[in-house]
């Protein structure tokens, strides 16, 4: 089994759409690049790639997706993984993502 590819960021937490939108952190574009020309390969239907994510103390098995509008990878964070660290929007987070 290969050992997965660990990188490191800091992003900002944003939400999509009114009411009960989606909360998402986007990946850094040239690391989103690196990403894409290394293991594109991985991608399943619609830019999805299976990810581990970590923030603070908390660890969840996870998918990035490839958005083309913002030319970058977007990692969903959850309700339950907001509670358990307290994150808001626009908190400024730092990550740590394997592939």
């Amino acid at each position: 089994m290969n050992s997965p590819i660990t990188y490191q960021f800091t992003a900002t937490i944003w939400k999509h759409g009114d009411g009960g939108g989606w909360y998402f952190v986007s990946l850094p574009t040239e690391l989103s690049a690196e990403i894409r020309t290394s293991l594109k390969w991985q991608e399943e239907g619609w830019g999805r790639m299976k990810a581990i994510a970590v923030i603070r103390d908390t660890l969840w098995e996870t998918a990035i997706w490839f958005d083309n509008k913002r030319n970058t990878y977007l990692l969903p964070l959850k309700a339950a993984i907001r509670r358990a660290e307290s994150l808001e929007i626009n908190d400024s987070v730092e990550l740590t993502i394997k592939i």
